[in-house]
């Protein structure tokens, strides 16, 4: 296989989910842009969000309260400029979806004291989530893509995932990106003046999780390869509430039923969140994964119970239509039946570590959304901050690169053609599904809610062994997409279980049972690559 294809854009823009699709839409006005998406466009964790996004919209509400209880979710570890950031340009990011057409809730009645439906979930101390019934992620992405499809100035190449980032000869800029497509089998490269990660979180390096499968990890690992730094991967928020059930295990059930009453239960009908917290089920997400964990262990239960059971049929038809249906199609109807749940990967809070532009430590290259760390997410994510910051820094980063095309940038060298001419066909591909399976249970099982000092230890050992056999894989034979995401989510790996290595203390969503007590000074986890280990 090599290269046959070489394409010139202004920006390449890696990932088509809410951070990528707006960006793209911002710059698109006065450049050539570029979206690759390694599955359809539709088909990442932006699609599946179902809560909604954090904004201060009501007049009783505040940026200050919002900005503390980010803080008071993120464990102290927050950097106080991301969280005002995001905070005091939130609102002025949904005017935005509002004016393009997302199809948010109405509020209807004379309490309303703003046009749309505001709901609250874990962690907030006011009514600050503004949604789109229970598929807000549906909507978004919907709305985005007709966008984008529209737009004269937007390329669009669904099933094509990239492999490396291409560095000019001195290493100091990102010049674009190796890509395959997979519906040709053909790698190319792709030229651009400016690069954008928005590739989602590495939630799928965990055997349970909230995320579909394009979550790898992809664009934390390619910037550390290409020699950026990487900050708080030790922290992956684990979703207290996904559905238990043989036939569908990866379903989310929003914080928002949390929200709007609904109450975690022992099989016995107990509700055992007060023992743990006095804001019982509105507890942040890593207070309350942790209780349903133990409450599992100390019961050796295979799930807890989610009971939204009180509230009318007709409340729970209009707030959770999508929940509704999913759990039906499984035989159990929410409006009379508790849901079984328990904890899965959900989020990723560290990433690649950028400014307050999203600019990382490369020269033309930057990351917003999931795949990098701004520092607001601090040691855990406050429900529904997601979103909201994925628009933010789509908008920041803009500017930057709008600044950037006012001075030089340097991008005469041409990107080497891909070559594949000393590699073979693989005749099997066995060693990559099970090396596969395995990281992921070994993550799981030593690097999961609750650690060790012994289980990280193993999970290292047991990730530099499966490291050396995809390495040695990858430089024998020609590409193809399971090998390209192995690869990265054994790099994100190693990654988070430094990380954890790294912090000698509990603090949010890490909890070190060798260390249970969290230090008075919280400071960030930063890994910085060697320099003689980039390609």
């Amino acid at each position: 296989m090599t290269s046959s294809k070489s394409l010139k854009t202004d920006i390449l823009v890696i990932g088509s989910g809410i951070a990528g699709l707006s960006i793209a839409l911002k710059l698109a006005k006065n450049h050539h842009v570029t979206v690759l998406a390694k599955a359809s466009l539709s088909e990442g964790s932006t699609h599946y969000a179902q809560g909604g996004i954090a904004a201060v919209l009501d007049p009783f509400d505040s940026i200050e309260s919002h900005i503390h209880d980010t803080d008071e979710a993120g464990a102290g570890l927050c950097d106080p400029k991301a969280v005002e950031l995001v905070a005091s340009h939130a609102a002025g990011s949904i005017k935005e979806l509002i004016e393009m057409g997302v199809p948010f809730s109405r509020c209807e009645g004379e309490q309303c004291t703003y046009p749309f439906h505001l709901t609250k979930e874990g962690g907030h101390s006011h009514r600050r989530v503004i949604h789109a019934a229970d598929h807000t992620g549906l909507s978004l992405t919907e709305t985005l893509i007709k966008k984008v499809e529209q737009h004269s100035n937007i390329t669009l190449l669904p099933e094509h995932i990239s492999i490396d980032l291409i560095l000019n000869r001195q290493r100091s800029r990102c010049i674009g990106a190796y890509v395959l497509n997979k519906l040709e089998n053909t790698v190319y490269d792709i030229w651009a003046d400016f690069t954008v990660l928005a590739t989602g979180g590495a939630s799928k390096a965990y055997l349970y999780t909230s995320n579909p499968d394009t979550s790898t990890g992809d664009g934390i690992a390619m910037a550390w390869r290409a020699g950026c730094s990487v900050e708080n991967m030790e922290f992956n928020q684990f979703h207290p509430t996904c559905l238990f059930h043989p036939n569908d295990r990866s379903f989310l059930i929003s914080e928002a039923v949390r929200g709007e009453g609904g109450i975690l239960r022992l099989p016995n009908g107990t509700a055992f969140m007060k023992k743990y917290d006095s804001r019982k089920d509105l507890a942040p997400r890593d207070i309350v994964a942790r209780a349903i964990d133990q409450e599992m262990k100390k019961h050796g239960l295979d799930c807890v119970y989610l009971d939204i059971t009180h509230k009318s049929p007709e409340f729970i038809l209009e707030h959770f239509p999508t929940i509704y249906e999913r759990c039906l199609k499984v035989g159990i109807d929410i409006r009379k039946q508790q849901i079984p749940v328990v904890p899965a990967a959900h989020y990723t809070c560290g990433g690649v570590a950028t400014d307050l532009h999203g600019q990382t430590d490369l020269e033309g290259l930057y990351a917003i959304g999931e795949t990098a760390c701004t520092g607001l997410h601090g040691a855990n994510r406050l429900a529904s901050n997601s979103l909201v910051e994925g628009l933010v820094f789509a908008e920041m980063a803009k500017q930057s690169i709008e600044d950037g095309y006012h001075k030089e940038i340097n991008n005469t060298e041409a990107p080497k053609p891909w070559d594949s001419s000393h590699v073979t066909d693989p005749q099997e591909k066995i060693l990559v599904a099970h090396d596969w399976d395995e990281l992921r249970r070994v993550m799981w099982d030593y690097v999961g809610i609750v650690r060790t000092n012994k289980r990280l230890q193993r999970a290292r050992q047991r990730i530099k062994n499966l490291q050396k056999e995809i390495n040695e894989y990858y430089h024998e034979h020609t590409v193809h997409s399971d090998l390209l995401e192995l690869r990265n989510l054994a790099q994100v790996s190693e990654l988070m279980v430094k990380s954890a290595q790294k912090r000698k203390e509990s603090r949010g969503l890490h909890y070190n049972l060798d260390y249970p007590n969290t230090l008075k000074k919280a400071k960030p986890t930063i890994l910085k690559p060697k320099k003689d280990k980039r390609p």
